[in-house]
């Protein structure tokens, strides 16, 4: 009986193989450090040359910034405004997007191009006028100023929204138009569950987008309490410049978050990757 040759693996595919291997090392091992750091006891940072792993670990410095600051509280400031920008931000982009895409009507693609000029624009141009358009509403330092705002911010959604509905089928949309769903229950059962991966995709940058938004929240938040994330762990570094135990717990904690998001929608991510 012959002996099938096993095909060796092509030069290319090698080198491609550790090139992709050391670049994640090279990510991995800023994570890898902030988390030593974040258990290590204080004498243990200050030693020279820095040791890549822990003699007696300690939990001491996430109990020093659960003491120190309200962290729990900016957590939760954290929290509300990245869900409640993402939930509005899916919905209105990808119903924007179904009526771009599959319904003809007056001005649709002036309005359009309206929506990609406006991605060229630098949002820092937006700060001042909506600082005081925020000041005369009376929304500093509340959950709507820190909400509302951003929830307008939605050209690129939209774009990938349209684009994507544009390849589904009209023969989909005129089923569902003969057997007397309204256009509202076209968009929710027909269009919904096949844009997954998209309102995914848009889920995830909308939340890492929000999540490290620091100069809105700095702009028009005047107390401890409504602090986000970011804004909170700029105050913790500018306070405790040398507790680096207490800063890497803050940065760990910022990050869990954004880590169990990305863990959860991470299939639809790859299967948008895969589609055509």
């Amino acid at each position: 009986m012959a002996m099938r040759k096993v095909k060796r693996p092509s030069k290319t595919i090698i080198f491609i193989y550790i090139f992709l291997i050391v670049a994640t090392l090279t990510m991995l091992i800023p994570y890898y450090w902030m988390l030593i750091t974040s258990v290590k006891p204080q004498e243990e940072i200050q030693t020279y040359p820095p040791k890549l792993y822990v003699k007696s670990p300690t939990v001491q410095p996430y109990r020093d910034l659960f003491r120190l600051i309200p962290m729990g509280r900016h957590l939760f400031n954290s929290l509300f405004v990245c869900t409640s920008v993402v939930l509005f931000k899916v919905f209105a982009c990808s119903l924007a997007g179904y009526a771009f895409a599959k319904h003809k009507f007056w001005g649709r693609d002036i309005i359009f191009m309206m929506f990609l000029a406006s991605l060229m624009i630098p949002w820092q141009v937006n700060i001042i006028p909506g600082f005081i358009l925020v000041k005369n509403l009376g929304w500093l330092n509340s959950f709507k100023g820190l909400i509302i705002p951003t929830m307008g911010w939605g050209a690129f959604g939209i774009f990938l929204s349209r684009q994507f509905i544009y390849s589904i089928p009209d023969d989909f949309i005129d089923a569902a138009r003969i057997d007397g769903c309204t256009e509202f229950k076209i968009y929710l059962h027909v269009i919904l569950p096949l844009i997954k991966p998209v309102l995914a995709t848009l889920a995830i940058f909308t939340f890492i987008q929000q999540w490290n938004n620091l100069v809105w929240p700095l702009v028009i938040t005047t107390t401890r309490e409504m602090r986000t994330i970011p804004v909170a762990l700029a105050a913790l570094s500018s306070q405790t410049s040398s507790n680096f135990g207490m800063l890497m717990a803050a940065a760990v904690v910022a990050t869990v978050p954004m880590l169990i998001i990305f863990l959860i929608f991470q299939k639809y991510i790859i299967k948008r990757i895969v589609l055509p």
